[in-house]
This record gives C-alpha cells, sequence and structure tokens, in this order.
C-alpha cells in the first residue's frame, strides 16, 4: 500500500499562483502512475493531470498551458504547479497513484489516494 500526503493549498486570489505537493511513502515502488484529481461541492471528483512512470505528462484541456506537473528525481514528490488560477479552479484536489503504468481519467481505476487539500480562488 502508498501512503499519500498532499499540501500546499490555500486562498489566493484570481490570476495567482499555487504548489501542491503530493509525498508518497510505503510500497511507492509499485506506483506507476500519479495523477491529480479535483472536486467541486455537488460535482464529480474529475481529473486534472497525471505524470505516469517514464515521465509523460497528461491534462485535461480546461488546465493545459496553466497548470504543470513536475516530480522529483526519487519519484517520491509529485507537485502540480498551478498558474493564472481561476474561481472555477476552486476544488478539494486530491493526489492519487495507480500501480499501472497509463495515467487514466477515471478515478475508480486509481487505488491510492490522499486526504485531499482545499484550492480556493476568490474573484
Amino acid at each position: 500500500q502508498v501512503q499519500l500526503v498532499e499540501s500546499g493549498g490555500g486562498v489566493v486570489q484570481a490570476g495567482g499562483s499555487l504548489r501542491l505537493s503530493c509525498t508518497a511513502s510505503g510500497r511507492t515502488a509499485t506506483t506507476y502512475a500519479t495523477a491529480w484529481f479535483r472536486q467541486a461541492p455537488g460535482k464529480e471528483r474529475e481529473f486534472v493531470t497525471g505524470i505516469n512512470w517514464s515521465g509523460n505528462t497528461y491534462y485535461t484541456d480546461s488546465v493545459k498551458g496553466r497548470f504543470t506537473i513536475s516530480r522529483d528525481n526519487a519519484k517520491i514528490t509529485v507537485y502540480l504547479q498551478m498558474n493564472s488560477l481561476k474561481p472555477e479552479d476552486t476544488a478539494v484536489y486530491y493526489c492519487a497513484a495507480r500501480r499501472d503504468p497509463p495515467v487514466v481519467a477515471t478515478f475508480r481505476d486509481y487505488t491510492d489516494w490522499g486526504q485531499g487539500t482545499q484550492v480556493t480562488v476568490s474573484s
């Protein structure tokens, strides 16, 4: 099992930036893909971005050009740099990991989850 802990959420004005971190512990060698999902009140959990073991990255259209996912060399911590934030980015952001190589956008395909961190963007 892999334990994931997110940090870095907060309140920011529209146009501002935040960086989220997701630190893994436990059986990290079994993690092949890591992703960020978000869930706003009353909405389904949606895929934001993901990175696979080879370092390939994937983004949902609404964040392309604004968000960047990256990973440290030890593959222990995954970062989400969020720039040009918009009020519609407001949500609880979750880090998730799965033990198959591809990054997929379906949250049910991820086996390990963090507790979530709140991001609030004010207009």
